[in-house]
């Protein structure tokens, strides 16, 4: 007898409906894996496949034929099918696999322990291990310490909008909390006309502040939100950019906060600024300051619970 076949489906789970032309580049990973690791048949999505009716500016044969013609291309281009055992002698895949088959098998006994695998159904032991598995893959996706391209990085709020037709959509996806958050600014920016924003007090000079800027404008981005920029460089300036912002975040150096970071708290709160928030860690603001931030984002935040919390705290429904 020889070896049992294989099919391959790429995973829904990890495509995205924003952006959705980054799932090409996903599907084409999926699809090399799996020719590596030795699959008989693969089948490959549809880059818009997560998106309900397909994408609005193409038509359904289109991504189609592009999930065809990534398979192609791999065949025929890469000659990833030409090759019997891609994958054979790499130290790297060999040790992978042994961890892998090392804590399938250690699962297995786990279960067999536990009187078989209808009991350990029945008990909700299962149920609970890949719950575990999955809410820890949440918190690293919330988090943005796994980044999703197009989704929790790098998004793009020019995109056209989603039809209100095709936002939602069932299953569960690696960037489904991010794209709920994209999809209450669609909707704001249908109700209003304008998207939900924020403004950035830059403290310093566009050396100093680039790095923090950026990353704020990429995280207020991932939950549809606008960042306003005025350029401001010092805390005397800060008033003067307000436009009727209730929100804004101060983008400096630590040393910049310690010794402006009080001021331009004051400073944007007389102007009529309700909320605002710091780009980086606590620790960087005076300790001592009777003027202090409403709130802080930095690395390691979760993402999804401070943008839930920007959006509501704009209004937006």
């Amino acid at each position: 007898a020889g070896d049992a076949p294989q099919h391959a489906v790429t995973s829904s789970a990890m495509m995205s409906r924003r952006d959705p032309w980054v799932n090409m580049l996903r599907t084409t990973l999926a699809a090399f894996g799996a020719g590596v690791g030795g699959a008989t048949s693969v089948t490959v999505l549809p880059f818009d496949a997560s998106v309900p009716g397909g994408l609005q500016s193409t038509s359904r044969t289109f991504a189609e034929r592009m999930a065809r013609n990534t398979q192609l291309l791999l065949l025929e281009e890469s000659h990833l099918g030409h090759v019997v055992d891609p994958a054979g002698g790499s130290w790297y895949v060999e040790s992978l696999t042994d961890a892998i088959a090392d804590s399938a098998w250690s699962a297995l006994q786990t279960i067999e322990a536990a009187g078989g695998l209808a009991a350990a159904i029945s008990s909700g032991s299962v149920a609970d291990a890949v719950a575990r598995v999955r809410d820890a893959r949440d918190a690293d996706f919330a988090s943005r310490t796994a980044p999703l391209t197009g989704v929790s990085e790098f998004p793009n709020l020019a995109e056209p909008p989603l039809d209100a037709s095709r936002r939602g959509g069932e299953g569960y996806r690696y960037g489904r909390a991010f794209e709920d958050l994209r999809d209450r600014s669609d909707a704001h920016l249908e109700s209003t006309g304008t998207r939900p924003s924020v403004l950035i007090a830059g403290l310093g000079p566009q050396a100093e502040t680039t790095a923090r800027v950026t990353f704020v404008s990429n995280l207020l981005a991932a939950g549809g939100i606008e960042a306003r920029n005025p350029g401001t460089t010092a805390a005397g300036d800060v008033a003067g950019a307000v436009e009727g912002d209730t929100i804004a975040v101060l983008c400096g150096t630590d040393k910049r906060y310690a010794a402006e970071g009080p001021d331009a708290v004051r400073a944007l709160r007389d102007a009529g600024v309700s909320t605002v928030y710091l780009a980086g860690a606590e620790k960087g603001f005076p300790a001592d300051a009777a003027d202090r931030p409403d709130g802080y984002l930095g690395l390691g935040i979760d993402a999804v619970a401070a943008l839930t919390t920007l959006l509501d705290q704009l209004g937006v429904q």
